[in-house]
């Protein structure tokens, strides 16, 4: 048999074929138990953090606003520090053994036909905890615990059209987006009315689907960690005596500063090798970084989804949602782009639709589930970015579909007769 697979390959490659095949026969017993172990570790992680979360209880809040909100997206980020929970994953041992992981979140802005709602989905556990953090910031609003929207759906990819992506970081974590600081939302002696809200593109993208259309929109967050692995040359790892290394995105910035000093540093003219200034524009750019990493920071995972009923399907909508965040885009800086979408731009690279089909389950699936993408690694974003992506709109959105409280909330009369 080893003789009739070597002979379908070039008569000057049948010897070294057969060497291969019998040297990898003689090693049998050195080889084949390291891929079990390394097949049957992944698929025991799999599964204790599958049954951890299955075991948990999980909450979907609605937050109805009130008529009007003066705050800025400065309150939303005070209310993100306490979604800062690195519990759960301490130890290896409550890490690879009982499956446990830091608790992740879920902001969500959704359309139903053009009425515009507010969601943040948590563990049971953290309900009170988020309902006490919203109230400090926001006493005004509503939260409601509801069932969850999504399981009114019975996706059927041949009964119901549906686009849908994921966006990413262009850049690397560490350079920031354009946020509400960009856009003077905190300068004093502006208006309400004055104000610029990035934001409010978005609500108004949400507020125009039509009828027997939905689209629903996902941040998922989790307290970010130090545990990506740090590249390391030959000769760090030979003078460290490490193979590998963790760090935060932190770290990586640090490198990437002394790397724009070192290329603003320059000079064009190689006759004369002084140093020269940097430009105000580089500087900038340094000095954004650094601003940037000394916040808090989120693992996120963006992404949207448009449902329609095949007469309403409207590609128009496709259209706005690639543009949804383009006002947070800064081409000096940082901007959010599409990963993966529901489709493919040649009929011969989906044959009759089957991977279309399949990319849509999975991308309706982990919405359903809240679970990162297994197929991008999750992108940082501060507490600032992360409040200007999702924030609650003030009087500059007059969006007539954003769902409102009716009235303003009051405290009872302090001498009412017991």
């Amino acid at each position: 048999m080893i003789e009739t697979f070597a002979s379908m390959f070039p008569p000057i490659y049948y010897p070294l074929v057969l060497d291969t095949i019998n040297y990898l026969y003689l090693f049998v017993p050195i080889w084949l138990p390291i891929i079990l172990i390394a097949v049957l570790w992944n698929n025991w992680l799999v599964y204790i953090r599958t049954k951890f979360i299955n075991e948990q209880d999980y909450k979907l809040l609605e937050i109805k606003l009130p008529n009007e909100i003066k705050k800025t997206p400065l309150a939303m980020e005070l209310f993100l520090h306490s979604l800062i929970q690195t519990g759960g994953e301490a130890n290896w041992y409550q890490k690879f053994i009982e499956g446990k992981s830091r608790p992740v979140f879920s902001l969500e802005m959704i359309s139903l036909e053009g009425q515009v709602k507010f969601f943040i989905w948590t563990r049971g556990f953290f309900k009170n905890l988020v309902e006490a953090q919203i109230y400090a910031q926001y006493p005004d609003i509503e939260i409601t615990e509801v069932v969850d929207y999504t399981s009114f759906i019975n996706f059927d990819p041949k009964a119901l059209g549906m686009w849908a992506t994921e966006f990413k970081l262009s850049k690397d974590d560490f350079y920031p987006i354009k946020t509400y600081v960009d856009y003077d939302m905190e300068s004093k002696g502006v208006k309400e009315e004055e104000k610029i809200d990035p934001i409010t593109p978005i609500i108004e993208f949400l507020g125009a689907v039509g009828s027997g259309q939905q689209v629903w929109l996902q941040i998922l967050v989790r307290a970010h960690r130090k545990e990506r692995k740090k590249a390391l040359s030959w000769k760090e790892r030979w003078e460290k005596k490490e193979w590998s290394s963790l760090e935060d995105w932190r770290a990586q910035s640090k490198g990437e500063i002394k790397k724009l000093i070192e290329e603003a540093s320059k000079s064009d003219d190689k006759e004369n090798k002084a140093i020269r200034a940097m430009t105000k524009g580089e500087s900038n750019v340094i000095a954004a970084i650094e601003r940037s990493v000394s916040k808090l920071s989120f693992d996120c995972n963006i992404r949207g989804i448009y449902l329609a009923e095949k007469d309403s399907f409207n590609p128009i909508n496709i259209v706005s949602m690639i543009g949804t965040f383009k006002q947070f885009n800064s081409n000096d800086l940082n901007s959010f782009k599409i990963t993966q979408v529901t489709g493919f731009d040649y009929p011969w690279q989906d044959y009759k639709g089957i991977r279309t089909d399949r990319i849509k389950r999975r991308l309706f699936n982990e919405y359903r589930q809240r679970s990162f993408s297994l197929f991008y690694r999750p992108f940082v974003l501060n507490v600032e970015e992360l409040a200007t992506v999702f924030h609650f709109p003030g009087g500059v959105a007059q969006t007539p579909t954003l769902s409102k409280l009716m009235s303003k909330k009051s405290e009872a009369p302090f001498n009412l007769p017991t």
